[in-house]
C-alpha cells in the first residue's frame, strides 16, 4: 500500500500543475493535510510550485514535480532508454558502443580528478561514495584481501540486465577516479539492485 506521500507524488506524475484541492480529491484526504504533505516535499526538493492565473481573480498555487520528484518514475523512461540503446547496438559496431560509454565516464571523471589527485587510496575510496552518490548510486566499500567496492540501489540495474554495456561507465569512472587499469577491475552483478566492482589491488 501507497504511503501518503507516495500518493501525492504519483498525484502530480499523473496530472502535473495540480492545486491542493485537487490533489486532496484525487487521494481521498482532506486539503489540510495534503498541505503538510506537499511542504515536505517541497523542503526534500521534490515538487515546487508556482502561482497560475485560472480565469478572473486571484491566481492559484499550482504544484508539479522537480526533475528529483520524476526521478521517482524511473519506468516512465525505461522502455524509451531500452530502445534507444537497441537503435544504438543495431546501428553501431559492439567497440564503438563500448567507447560510447567509456567516454562518458572519461568526461565524468574529468569533472572530479583534480579533487582526487592527492590522495591514497583509502581516502579515494571514501571520496568515491560521496561521487557516485551524486551520480545516483549509493556506494560502500570494504577492505578484504583486495578493496571491494559495492555499488547499492544502481540506477541502471534494471537497463543493465538487458544492456551490460552500459556497466562500462561505471567501471571506467572507477577506474579514472581511483588511477586504477580497468583489467584490475573485476565486475560482478548481484541481485536485489546491486553490482560489486572487485578491486584487483592490495592496500601496502
Amino acid at each position: 500500500m501507497k504511503s501518503t506521500k507516495e500518493k501525492v507524488l504519483q498525484t502530480l506524475a499523473d496530472n502535473p500543475r495540480s492545486n491542493i484541492t485537487e490533489i486532496a480529491d484525487a487521494i481521498g484526504i482532506n486539503p489540510i493535510s495534503v498541505r503538510h504533505h506537499l511542504t515536505n516535499l517541497q523542503a526534500d526538493n521534490l515538487i515546487a510550485s508556482e502561482e497560475e492565473r485560472h480565469g478572473v481573480g486571484r491566481p492559484r498555487l499550482v504544484y508539479f514535480l522537480t526533475d528529483e520528484g520524476l526521478e521517482k518514475f524511473p519506468t516512465r523512461y525505461y522502455r524509451l532508454t531500452n530502445n534507444l540503446l537497441k537503435q544504438i547496438k543495431e546501428t553501431f559496431p559492439k567497440s564503438e558502443v563500448k567507447k560510447l560509454f567509456m567516454g562518458m565516464a572519461d568526461k565524468t571523471a574529468k569533472e572530479y580528478l583534480p579533487v582526487f589527485e592527492s590522495l591514497d587510496l583509502e581516502e579515494k575510496l571514501n571520496l568515491l561514495k560521496n561521487v557516485m552518490a551524486k551520480e545516483g548510486y549509493e556506494l560502500q566499500w570494504k577492505e578484504d584481501e583486495d578493496y571491494q567496492t559495492i555499488e547499492i540501489s544502481c540506477p541502471f540495474y534494471k537497463i543493465g540486465r538487458d544492456h551490460p554495456e552500459i556497466c562500462l561507465f561505471d567501471k571506467t569512472l572507477i577506474a579514472n577516479l581511483l588511477s586504477i587499469p580497468e583489467e584490475d577491475i573485476i565486475h560482478v552483478q548481484q541481485s536485489n539492485n546491486r553490482c560489486a566492482f572487485k578491486i584487483a589491488q592490495t592496500k601496502k
